[in-house]
């Protein structure tokens, strides 16, 4: 197997100028380059990645917590990743929650993985964590940002749009289509963007008179099948409802498939709304109105603010994160009683 040395012996060249040429890690001249270029071809040369990590200092891995890797939502945020990461030849390394113990532990589990996987930084989806996990963790590991969290003592840290203006957009876009008998499904209620965005809705209802007791609210997990189950238990419920807020994209799926099945017509006999507005929510029938979270910039602007951290580049950072509502065919005006 050729090594470094044969490549700068037949390049004609000093091994250190062979390593620069390499790892583009310095001045190389055009000519040397190529002469460099040409030898690696000849000898079918391939780098080892542990001797440039011992090298650089560096294993050149950016470590990423999510509670899942199903779901258009966790989709988007570990492609983005993954793109930024690429342009600069650094690779992602990815964690989820396994085991028996609560999301809770089982989040700072996995970012302790990724902490003793000597991650240059780590990206943390963390909305099963206490405020009091994010500094525990930050103070193990300095070079961690937090994807979709405020948190005031890690404020660059943290990166994160308004919820609550997410929530008081969904609710005011029914109560706008002139539902007033609503209902909710809910995510995990020990999440915190979760309480931010029902607190939105409720506090938006609320100022319309309609109180939040009298709003039946199903609990469940972000999931198809758990805004199915969540929607089915609704309609068991027997409280009639006209419209209906999903607290993501991926129950809201679920629930119109359910209203389908149940033969309820969306959006003639229930309009529905989803939140995040990712990709698949354009191609559901009828498409579903939903509040645009913009995940992808957000994704962008918390790597490369690690990648500042850990490389010395220096990506303009934005800290600026519009919710707007996409209006789909999910949502229609209240039929009038006859």
């Amino acid at each position: 197997m050729a090594t470094l040395k044969d490549v700068a012996v037949l390049a004609g060249v000093g091994m250190s100028t062979a390593s620069r040429a390499i790892s583009g890690a310095g001045p190389v001249s055009p000519d040397a380059l190529a002469r460099v270029q040409a030898a690696i071809k000849q000898l079918n040369f391939r780098p080892s990645s542990i001797g440039r990590s011992l090298s650089a200092k560096s294993l050149g891995m950016i470590g990423i917590f999510a509670p899942s890797f199903f779901g258009a939502y966790y989709g988007t945020i570990l492609k983005q990743t993954d793109i930024e990461l690429r342009a600069l030849r650094r690779h992602v390394v990815v964690a989820t929650g396994c085991g028996d113990g609560t999301p809770r532990d089982e989040a700072i589990e996995a970012v302790k993985f990724l902490i003793g996987r000597d991650c240059d930084g780590i990206v943390v989806l963390g909305h099963d964590l206490h405020d009091e996990d994010l500094v525990q963790l930050q103070r193990m590991h300095p070079k961690m940002a937090f994807l979709n969290r405020r948190h005031a003592e890690l404020a660059q840290a943290s990166f994160c749009p308004d919820h609550y203006h997410g929530g008081t957009l969904a609710a005011r876009t029914l109560l706008e289509a002139d539902h007033r008998e609503l209902a909710v499904v809910s995510g995990p209620p020990d999440t915190i963007d979760n309480e931010s965005r029902l607190q939105g809705f409720f506090d938006e209802l609320e100022r319309h008179g309609i109180a939040r007791q009298d709003v039946p609210l199903i609990s469940s997990d972000f999931s198809r099948e758990g805004g199915y189950a969540s929607t089915q238990a609704l309609l068991d419920g027997g409280k009639p409802f006209t419209g209906l807020f999903c607290a993501n994209d991926e129950m809201a799926v679920g629930a119109m498939s359910c209203l389908h099945r149940a033969g309820i017509r969306v959006p003639d006999d229930v309009s529905v709304v989803g939140y995040d507005d990712d990709y698949s929510a354009a191609f559901t029938a009828p498409g579903l109105t939903s509040v645009h979270i913009p995940i992808r910039e957000l994704t962008q602007n918390a790597v490369r603010w690690l990648l500042n951290q850990c490389y010395g580049t220096s990506y303009a950072i934005e800290r600026d994160f519009p919710v707007t509502i996409t209006l789909r065919e999910s949502v229609a005006k209240r039929r009038q009683e006859n």
